[in-house]
């Protein structure tokens, strides 16, 4: 049943005289044309990323510059906290 073709499968489920869906076979088309368009895009992405491989020292400066971002909206959101709250929301480690 894996390699049966879509009329096949469409006759044992609606049989000899079962209705047709609107504009089947465009829709069909039209997924085929957008599935290999997606493998395209995909594929040209991934030849693009074997073209510039990216150095260490490159993605270590990545990881460092979304680490402080990170850092930064922590410390703003504790900051927005104590002021709409009114309450410190920062602990002692000690506590």
């Amino acid at each position: 049943m894996y390699n049966d073709s879509i009329e096949t499968l469409l006759l044992r489920h609606y049989g000899q005289n079962g209705p047709i869906p609107d504009a089947l076979e465009q829709r069909l088309i039209n997924s085929v044309q957008d599935d290999a368009r997606t493998q395209c895009q995909e594929e040209r992405i991934a030849t693009q990323v074997l073209k510039h491989p990216v150095s260490r020292r490159y993605a270590v400066k990545i990881v460092a510059i979304g680490s402080a971002g990170l850092g930064l909206l922590g410390a703003s959101l504790e900051v927005l906290d104590a002021t709409v709250f009114g309450r410190n929301t920062t602990r002692s480690a000690l506590n």
